[in-house]
């Protein structure tokens, strides 16, 4: 059900959708980094009016039904100021990055959360040797 409500695209064309950044062989047990991001190729505002809220990481292996998360990375500063007029002392950018490591090959599907466009998703698929 809540599949309908999440959207997906090309980071390349557009701003909302996570990118996962991971080799595409990977050997068992050793570990590895994930990098998840939004606005790669187009940045996406980080405003306290339009931001990124979070970004979860998941892991399904091939022969299983089920996710595992992985990660969940929360950004919280988005030039938060105490006149919201005025830009901020910080920013949090979304990105995330995360040591991970697989006894299987499978899925790592990255979910976003924008303040005003939603959730938005991606996959790759990686292979455990």
């Amino acid at each position: 059900m809540i599949g309908e409500f999440v959207q997906s695209g090309d980071y390349k064309g557009e701003k909302h959708v996570p990118v996962i950044e991971a080799p595409a062989k990977v050997k068992a047990g050793e570990k590895f980094q994930v990098q998840v991001s939004v606005g790669k190729e187009i940045p996406h505002p980080n405003k306290m009016e339009h931001h990124i809220s979070w970004i979860q990481l998941y892991f399904k292996p091939a022969d299983t039904k089920f996710l595992i998360e992985l990660a969940d990375f929360q950004f919280t500063a988005h030039g938060a100021a105490m006149d919201p007029t005025a830009v901020g002392p910080a920013h949090c950018e979304p990105i995330g990055t995360a040591a991970v490591k697989l006894a299987k090959s499978g899925t790592l599907y990255a979910l976003s959360y924008c303040n005003l466009h939603g959730l938005w998703e991606s996959s790759q698929e990686i292979t455990v040797e």
